[in-house]
């Protein structure tokens, strides 16, 4: 089978997140069962235009903020030199309304719709246009069938009309050999951890009133903040102001190894996001051994196990943020409980999985086109 994906990132790219890695853990997969795929996105200053990356060919058109307009132009030379089986349209904010030019089977792939908190992200104009191109996702995409990574982003296209027969789950997993998949000494003292893109819309704000509360009964708890992105000046800012700043420490891009080890260390590893397509970050924690504390939102929800893997608090309550972490950490027992929990909660999660899913997924797809 020879799959062609579009997507706005490739995984080298700086901007990209949980979508960039489900994509990649999935198709990279994919072609070790002996099919070809190719990836259709836009350039990385200092990257080349093409290479191939864990057997995907990566080919990189246009900057970041306008591949959209050059989506068509360069699918339609891409198909005049390769008989494509298959065009995957995997949808992360702005849409590429393949259903209007791609004759071939199509499947899509969602990971969440920003709607209104899109607005927390950037300015009212650039917004509007995101919020837009979302809505015409209504119009475009009614009759193709989607991989969606979680029940609540199903539940998303239901509200907005979609029929629930053209939707199959897969979920976001992690390479289980890649972490300890045990439950490692913690630090002596009480870590309190985020780990993501630092993004408006994530709320890290959230957390750093709430360990301001925790540090009154837990003085010498500390705070990790590992990742980066356009909020992280305001983020040290808050706490200077809320003088936790001794306590803080942002750790920037961090390699998969230190990534593994300030998680395996840290008490609670907490997501504030106010949405989310799932939450990779979540099982990530958890195969580190660590509980997670998370909002209870569309996405986040999904990969939590409420009561054995972490708990769910209700977004923007701080206090709440607050009881959940001292309910996890108040004594020895509790903590060990959580953290044995999160380990049998992440067992269930494999990428190896998850390609399989996708890879009968596509087949169906192209199946059902040939009977058009």
């Amino acid at each position: 089978m020879k799959i062609l994906v579009i997507n706005w990132q490739d995984i080298k790219n700086p901007f990209g997140g949980g979508a960039e890695v489900h994509l990649h853990e999935i198709f990279k997969r994919i072609v070790i069962m002996g099919h070809e795929v190719t990836l259709l996105c836009c350039c990385i200053d200092g990257e080349p235009f093409e290479e191939l990356i864990d057997g995907i060919r990566v080919i990189r058109r246009g900057n970041r903020s306008l591949f959209n307009f050059i989506v068509k132009k360069n699918y339609i030379k891409l198909i005049e030199q390769n008989n494509f089986d298959i065009i995957i349209d995997d949808i992360n904010k702005i849409p590429f309304y393949t259903p209007l030019f791609v004759k071939k089977p199509l499947l899509a792939i969602s990971h969440h719709f920003f709607g209104t908190s899109i607005f927390r992200e950037v300015d009212v104009v650039s917004g509007i246009y995101v919020y837009l191109a979302e809505f015409l996702v209504n119009l475009i995409y009614k009759k193709i069938q989607f991989a969606v990574v979680s029940q609540s982003t199903l539940d998303e296209f239901i509200e907005r009309g979609f029929s629930r027969n053209n939707f199959t789950i897969i979920e976001n997993a992690i390479h289980q050999t890649e972490y300890p998949m045990k439950v490692s000494n913690k630090n002596e003292s009480p870590v309190i951890t985020y780990f993501g893109r630092l993004k408006k819309y994530k709320s890290v704000q959230h957390l750093l009133y709430s360990f301001k509360e925790l540090t009154l009964e837990y003085p010498e708890a500390k705070l990790y903040i590992m990742g980066r992105g356009n909020y992280e000046t305001e983020l040290k800012n808050l706490a200077k102001h809320l003088s936790i700043d001794n306590s803080t420490t942002f750790f920037g891009f961090v390699s998969e190894k230190q990534k593994i080890e300030l998680l395996s260390e840290s008490w609670v590893v907490v997501n504030t996001s106010i949405k989310e397509g799932w939450g990779i970050t979540n099982i990530e924690a958890n195969a580190c051994g660590t509980a997670v504390v998370s909002a209870n939102v569309p996405g986040l929800r999904d990969s939590v196990n409420d009561g054995q893997s972490g708990l769910l608090y209700e977004f923007g309550k701080i206090n709440d943020l607050t009881s959940k972490i001292k309910q996890i950490i108040c004594t020895e027992k509790s903590l060990n409980q959580f953290s044995n929990g999160a380990l049998e909660w992440a067992t269930g999660f494999s990428w190896d999985t998850s390609a399989q899913k996708m890879l009968y997924l596509c087949e169906k797809v192209i199946k059902e086109f040939k009977l058009i």
